[in-house]
């Protein structure tokens, strides 16, 4: 049977009709996909007009369905084989699996369009919705409708960025836990930076009397001049990290230079070649390890004399009246003393003797607990340090190894328990502060036969008290913040962060018992007495300082004051003269000069009232009085309050 025209031109060579199959007699009004592939496709090409697939936005899962249910009955023979496509030629499972992909593939395109298409959608209706807003807003000013196309973009950023910033905060911060939602966090004041920081009652009942010039410390420091502040580092105390807060942590005009991977950092004077600071981290251990009290104040002045011309070091007053020395110069011990000198008169020419050496020396050390800084030591000692590089001069001298004896036979102490460090009668951790802190030329340095052990004791306490007191600053670990405070304030030299309070330390994780505790204590008792002394000079001296500047603000807000209703009274009567006499001069105008006088007057009893008791207070207590003032007067209260309002 003979096809149509068109199919036969469509196909080229005739196909035998199958056997049962109806005959066409009309060319179809559309070919199917299939007809119109193996038209396009040569009878040896059918393979690979399947595997190219359908054109892009084409869909044929639907239109497959007649190659799942179609026979196989023209692959009896080779020419029918030949003219099968490649997907009839797959078993049945294989195909509808394949077909499902399809109609998966079909879903995923209309899920892509409809959300483009959802998106647009949006969008163009945010803009009608933000445009309605806006000209309801802004009125004439904008016309969000009338925007061109770079206007709804970016308008449509802006949104989305807005829209994105409040999830990332939502989900950064949920519910009330982020400060930034609280409302409190606006209207509460800011707490305090040094509140007590170690958990005590806030209220400090002071246990020592000190007068106003042991609480006031001022130092008017000079870093350009001759200045020089002498860091006395005691061991585990904290003085490591207080050390690099002085080199790394100064707003300076010329920031001291700290290379990577070196402890020791350049701290110059602007436009010198001089160091200000004289520490660990500065000049290195110039005097000896860990130098004490009595090695710092002989050898500083000879550190800087070495580097600077000892002619420009100006001389000091007179000289005290009986030039007493130490027994310990005489090589006696104490009976042996020149006539007409005490104990007290050896003290004082020594402090006179180290105060011509240091009059532009600012001496400043940390102090800590004495139990946690033994257990401190402890732990470090047994990890091997030994501070075998200590000079220990006295006197000129180092002490001989009879009159300090080690603790210990090998390179180190490591490994030693805490029985065993406790147990050596000349370990020097013992009552180490009171040690470093004061003169050991009173006492004969290292030899223990020069006076009692009780006197002894006694004299190195009050003479550490006394080196403390009349320092220029010290700083207690356990007050972190107020130690920054108190050097602040001291020095006028700022710190660019804040200090940070550690709570945790390798001594608190060291579990004693209540006996040990006792002992450590009973070893340190010298310690614990001078550390209690120093926390209550230390507290009073943030106390006092702390009210010393609410005072300074106080009278400052009340210059203020003064100020302008000085200056609202001499502008009001002044305005009162020439709307007067516009046509005079001032010169010439009586009047005027008059009520100069007259606000002059006013002004010096405003003053005088307002020192005494505020304007406002005494408003409350004479409500009567105050309908019996003139306007001048309720001009002025009125510009006052509107001024403290704005403050």
């Amino acid at each position: 049977m003979a096809l149509p025209a068109c199919a036969a031109r469509a196909l080229g060579p005739p196909l035998q009709p199958e056997r049962g199959a109806p005959a066409r007699t009309t060319c179809p009004r559309r070919h199917s996909r299939v007809e119109a592939e193996l038209a396009a496709s040569r009878p040896g090409s059918v393979a690979a007009s399947v595997r190219a697939g359908p054109p892009r936005g084409v869909s044929r899962g639907f239109n497959s369905q007649p190659f799942l249910d179609e026979p196989l009955k023209a692959s009896s023979s080779p020419a029918g084989a030949a003219r099968t496509p490649l997907f009839a030629l797959l078993p049945r499972g294989r195909r509808r699996r394949m077909h499902d992909l399809r109609r998966r593939w079909d879903l995923g395109s209309l899920c892509r369009a409809l959300l483009t298409r959802g998106l647009a959608a949006l969008g163009h209706s945010l803009k009608h919705v933000l445009g309605a807003i806006f000209s309801k807003i802004f009125g004439p000013l904008a016309s969000v409708g009338n925007m061109d196309e770079k206007s709804n973009k970016l308008l449509l950023a802006l949104v989305m960025l807005f829209l994105f910033a409040v999830i990332v905060l939502q989900y950064v911060c949920p519910g009330t836990e982020c400060q930034l939602l609280r409302l409190q966090a606006f209207s509460s004041p800011m707490p305090d930076p040094y509140r007590s920081e170690d958990e005590s009652s806030a209220r400090f009942v002071p246990r020592y009397n000190f007068s106003r010039g042991d609480l006031l410390r001022k130092v008017d420091f000079d870093i350009k001049g001759d200045d020089l502040i002498v860091f006395l580092h005691i061991q585990k105390t904290g003085g490591t990290t207080f050390g690099r807060h002085l080199v790394r942590n100064i707003q300076l005009e010329q920031p001291c230079e700290c290379r990577v991977g070196q402890k020791k950092c350049t701290c110059h004077r602007p436009g010198k070649r001089e160091t200000w600071l004289f520490s660990r981290f500065s000049t290195g251990w110039s005097c000896g390890l860990h130098a004490d009290w009595t090695e710092l104040t002989s050898c500083v002045p000879a550190v800087v004399d070495g580097k600077r011309d000892a002619r420009l070091r100006p001389s000091r007053g007179d000289q005290p009246p009986t030039p007493c020395l130490p027994p310990s110069a005489l090589g006696g011990p104490q009976e042996i003393m020149p006539a007409g000198c005490t104990w007290e008169t050896v003290k004082r020419w020594r402090i006179f003797q180290i105060l011509d050496a240091a009059r532009n020396f600012h001496y400043i050390t940390i102090l800590r607990d004495p139990v946690s800084r033994y257990l401190s030591e402890w732990r470090h000692v047994q990890r091997g340090a030994t501070w075998k590089a200590s000079l220990h001069v006295c006197d000129g001298r180092p002490p001989t190894s009879e009159e300090l004896p080690s603790c210990y036979t090998g390179d180190d102490w490591s490994g030693c328990p805490l029985k065993e460090f406790m147990d050596c009668p000349y370990n020097l951790a013992n009552n180490r502060q009171v040690r470093m802190l004061s003169d050991l030329t009173l006492v004969g340095c290292y030899n223990l036969s020069v006076m009692p052990e009780k006197q002894r004791n006694k004299v190195l306490l009050e003479s550490a008290k006394s080196n403390l007191k009349h320092m220029a600053f010290f700083g207690l670990t356990e007050f972190q913040r107020k130690t920054q405070y108190l050097f602040e304030k001291t020095f006028n030299m700022n710190f660019i962060s804040p200090f940070t309070q550690y709570n945790t330390t390798r001594a608190s994780s060291v579990e004693i018992n209540e006996e040990i505790q006792k002992r450590i204590e009973g070893l340190n008792f010298l310690d614990m007495e001078l550390y209690s002394y120093a926390k209550d000079l230390f507290l009073q001296r943030y106390q006092f300082m702390r009210q010393k500047e609410h005072q300074e603000a106080r009278q400052k807000r009340q210059e203020q004051r003064k100020f302008l209703k000085g200056r609202f009274l001499q502008t009001h009567f002044q305005s009162q003269g020439q709307s007067q006499n516009p046509s005079q001069n001032p010169s010439q105008n009586p009047n005027l000069n008059a009520n100069q006088n007259v606000t002059q007057n006013l002004i010096q009893n405003l003053t005088q009232n307002s020192s005494q008791k505020e304007n406002r207070e005494s408003r409350k207590q004479n409500p009567g009085q105050e309908q019996s003032d003139g306007s001048a007067s309720n001009g002025t209260n009125d510009y006052i309050g509107s001024v403290e309002k704005w403050r």
